[in-house]
């Protein structure tokens, strides 16, 4: 761990990654403290003002204050996109661990339908899934977690397909072991270096996700401050009023850049070989 640590720190850009995201966090955390407004506050008196020293992002179409909007913001899609991740990440090792280590017909039935699943691009699926559930946070939840974890699964499959011929393996089977002894105690924590570092990569492509199913309706709904909803918002004041669509989409941008920093630097020190594997 230590090792791994002290490769990240050598690795200006993913430091520069890990620094935005735990800022983001902090704020994301304390943001019923530090917000200067209450983000969903009517001010019919100063809609649409521009930056000043009362408003310091200004004020949106119903007066509300952009910056506590953007904090809420950062609260919402991060704690979202974390949720959807863990899910993804448990249920995609859960079934690219059985497929790799069974085998037979049990690894041709995961595998045709993450097939299946990988022929059409995630965000469409997203879309027709929250679609059909209908408009909300939760929604957009389920609809990201049901198709994001066949990238997981195909991964630990091969994986688990490599390490489950290793000595150390047979060893524990020639013990008695169970299956799930072997495969919970001898695979699992031989195959999670990629599992880790997608994650991290995925967790600003969720971000960016979320926040497009909410900028076409499907996310959350108005009056939550959420980014993709907020650059909704803005779009018909996109001339007379610009920074209600730049406030957002710069948090938006910034927030996957940061995780994207902080995932290559996680691949090249965990294994720089983990390239050619992440990129297949």
């Amino acid at each position: 761990m230590m090792s791994i640590v002290q490769q990240l720190k050598k690795d200006k850009i993913a430091m520069i990654g890990a620094v935005i995201i735990l800022f983001l966090a902090g704020i994301a955390i304390l943001a019923p403290h530090i917000t200067p407004y209450d983000p969903i506050e009517l001010d019919l008196e100063n809609r649409l003002s521009s930056s000043d020293v009362n408003h310091l992002m200004g004020t949106d179409n119903l007066g509300r204050d952009v910056l506590s909007r953007v904090i809420y913001g950062a609260r919402i899609s991060l704690s979202m996109a974390t949720v959807v991740v863990v899910i993804v990440m448990l249920l995609g090792i859960a079934m690219g661990t059985i497929a790799g280590y069974l085998g037979g017909i049990i690894d041709g039935t995961i595998m045709r339908v993450v097939d299946v699943l990988l022929a059409f691009p995630n965000i469409i699926l997203a879309l027709v899934i929250a679609g059909i559930l209908g408009p909300s946070l939760t929604n957009v939840m389920i609809a990201l977690s049901a198709i994001w974890w066949v990238g997981y699964a195909r991964i630990i499959r091969g994986s688990v397909l490599s390490v489950k011929e290793k000595e150390f393996v047979e060893a524990a089977r020639a013990m008695g072991c169970s299956d799930t002894h072997i495969a919970i105690r001898h695979i699992l924590p031989n195959v999670l270096s990629p599992v880790i570092v997608l994650a991290t990569l995925d967790m600003g492509h969720i971000i960016l996700s979320i926040a497009a199913l909410s900028f076409l309706g499907l996310g959350a709904q108005p009056p939550i401050p959420e980014w993709g909803t907020m650059l909704n918002e803005g779009r018909p004041f996109m001339e007379t009023a610009p920074h209600l669509m730049i406030f957002p989409g710069l948090m938006i941008m910034v927030v996957v850049l940061a995780f994207n920093f902080l995932g290559d630097g996680l691949r090249d020190a965990l294994d720089p070989r983990m390239k050619e594997v992440m990129m297949k």
